[in-house]
């Protein structure tokens, strides 16, 4: 399916942008990961600029293919792992605040599991510290992510710690 038939699929949960406001949706399993990955007002908008350019998932080692070079609202992007695995999704939100920067997207038909994730850089004002985040909720869409359901989670799990290292 290309990017322009992706377009006009609705998203696979309701809950959209709960990732925004840091709710924790009911009846789907949750993830949040966040490391300090430097200090400074550089290092902050080094990274952001590398979040907002789909930085985390190409630097985790994923392949990316998008509808836009630059993150933004109702872009879509389909995330490839393992050679074969499709993830479809689009972005809900985009944060571009002084000391945080980022976005989330949502999943769309086809992709294994169903709900949001956020991919956030954040820079403490007082201590000047920069931190990457990312936080999530989803439960299985297809039938082999729910049979595989434990090895899936560690798998999310494995990815983010990818996506932080990224920035």
């Amino acid at each position: 399916m290309d990017l322009e038939a992706l377009e006009e699929l609705p998203l696979t949960y309701s809950e959209v942008g709960a990732t925004a406001g840091g709710q924790r949706p009911a009846g789907y399993g949750h993830l949040a990961v966040s490391r300090q990955i430097g200090t400074g007002q550089p290092r902050f908008e080094r990274a952001a600029d590398a979040v907002l350019h789909w930085g985390m998932q190409t630097g985790a080692g994923l392949r990316v293919q998008t509808s836009s070079p630059v993150v933004t609202v109702d872009a879509i992007v389909v995330v490839t792992m393992m050679g074969f695995l499709r993830a479809p999704c689009r972005v809900v939100y985009v944060v571009d605040e002084p000391d945080i920067r980022g976005f989330g997207y949502g999943t769309l038909p086809g992709h294994p599991e169903s709900g949001e994730e956020r991919f956030i850089v954040r820079r403490d004002p007082d201590t000047s510290a920069v931190f990457a985040e990312v936080s999530s909720f989803s439960k299985p869409a297809a039938w082999w992510s729910k049979a595989g359901t434990p090895a899936v989670r560690v798998m999310q799990r494995l990815i983010a710690q990818r996506y932080l290292r990224a920035v």
